[in-house]
């Protein structure tokens, strides 16, 4: 068995192709059914963000299985393998298990210490347990990722502060409106007209960040308005008027800055719609969805200034450096729960040693009970047999507890194997030989 990870993300794919393979949740379960009927693949499970797209899988083989995971991946994206393959990473065993660990810490995000990729992780693990993609290695590594997501976020100061996409989109925002006043600093919203489309867990951090950085008051437009006003009233003190998705061409008309992070699987606003509508004199659009929510057709329209998640690297660079010393904290953390988990995974190769000798033990342990009770006679109540039976099996247990435990304990691989070796021996615990 091997642990491999095959995916892209925004350090080596531009927007354009992240989009072509994000899968939405509502088509998560028929990909995992995908992915776990290759023979190649024994349990799998998919991170599917706005930055990246990675598939944990436990292959039979390192090199077919990632073929296999490969096709997948150039099925669901309608892109040929070659076209793939520049912007593909394959991390293998060790490797993989680093960059899950970083992954779930917000050390890979393009926001350093991001927050929100802890609960995608965690999201990942409910749905590979709820359909069932995942079996005893992953639901162990993915657990283990998670938990030391926590435990960076406790011991170290990474997560402090504002770190996600949604709070890097509006100082984006700030940075460009500061920019169009001659400053090069990130500057009040507070003179912006601000409309927010969607009303997911983005636009609530949207909606976060704004209030704090000087925005007086925004629009909320979203498909099913009853959400948007759920939304709303957790802003209490944030003036929030709700629309319908209708009113979106009023609010590009009237408004100065929209953001959008919807779940639409294609753009919502372009050049078309843009063009017809009698809007101010200038616009600017952020779009912090993937697929992307504002068509790339909008680049070049006069008083129109459109950015999407790739764009967002310019504000990222400014805080970036001042979160290096809070990342190297986090790198003793991940590296101490890489070891854990692969100290595990060394000592599973004991375990059908292990069962061997247990089925011998047991296979003794139940010739001896039967002929102990048939001595005892017909007297012998079905209270006194499951008490002589639970002896025996206590005994079985007791016996086996300190091999088991020196078996599976860390230790270089050359001593547990030499241990195996004599405990195979000792006990003429070989496998037989397949018969043809």
């Amino acid at each position: 068995m091997h642990i491999a990870v095959i995916g892209l993300s925004h350090r080596t794919a531009p927007v354009e192709i992240r989009e072509r393979l994000s899968i939405p949740e509502q088509k998560l379960e028929d990909s995992l059914h995908q992915l776990g009927s290759e023979e190649q693949v024994i349990e799998a499970s998919i991170l599917s963000t706005c930055n990246r797209l990675e598939i944990y899988a436990l292959l039979r083989h390192p090199e077919q299985g990632v073929s296999a995971v490969g096709s997948f991946l150039s099925a669901h994206s309608g892109l040929a393998f070659t076209e793939l393959t520049p912007h593909l990473f394959t991390y293998h065993h060790e490797e993989a298990v680093a960059h899950l660990m970083r992954v779930a810490s917000g050390l890979d995000s393009l926001v350093l210490g991001e927050g929100q990729i802890l609960s995608q992780v965690k999201k990942m693990v409910r749905l590979g347990q709820e359909h069932r993609s995942i079996g005893p290695i992953l639901n162990r590594l993915l657990n283990q990722a998670v938990s030391t997501g926590k435990r960076v976020r406790t011991e170290t100061n990474l997560g402090t502060g504002a770190v996600s996409i949604s709070s890097a989109a509006v100082e984006l925002a700030q940075l460009k409106v500061g920019q169009a006043r001659g400053l090069d600093e990130l500057v009040s919203l507070e003179q912006e007209q601000v409309a927010v489309v969607g009303a997911g867990r983005m636009s609530r951090l949207l909606l976060q960040h704004l209030q704090s950085k000087g925005c007086k008051a925004v629009v909320l437009l979203n498909r099913t308005l009853e959400r948007a006003e759920a939304l709303a009233a957790d802003f209490p003190e944030f003036p929030v008027q709700c629309r319908p998705l209708a009113d979106l061409d009023h609010c590009l008309s009237t408004c100065s800055l929209v953001f959008t992070s919807t779940a639409a699987e294609e753009p919502i606003i372009d050049r078309s719609r843009l063009s017809v509508l009698n809007r101010r004199s200038s616009l600017m659009l952020i779009d912090i969805g993937v697929p992307r929510n504002i068509g790339s057709d909008v680049q070049d329209l006069p008083g129109v200034d459109s950015y999407d998640v790739d764009d967002l690297q310019e504000v990222v660079t400014r805080n970036q450096e001042a979160r290096r010393e809070m990342a190297a904290e986090a790198e003793v953390v991940l590296q101490e729960e890489s070891r854990q988990f692969l100290e595990w995974w060394d000592g599973l190769e004991a375990v059908p040693v292990v069962n061997r000798l247990r089925l011998q033990l047991e296979d003794i342990r139940e010739q001896e009970l039967q002929k102990a009770l048939s001595r005892m006679g017909p007297d012998l109540s079905a209270r006194e047999r499951k008490v002589v039976e639970a002896l025996s099996k206590g005994i079985i247990n007791k016996i086996l507890h300190t091999p088991v435990t020196n078996l599976r304990a860390p230790q270089p691989r050359q001593q547990r194997h030499a241990a195996m070796k004599v405990l195979q021996d000792l006990f003429e615990l070989h496998e037989p030989p397949i018969e043809l």
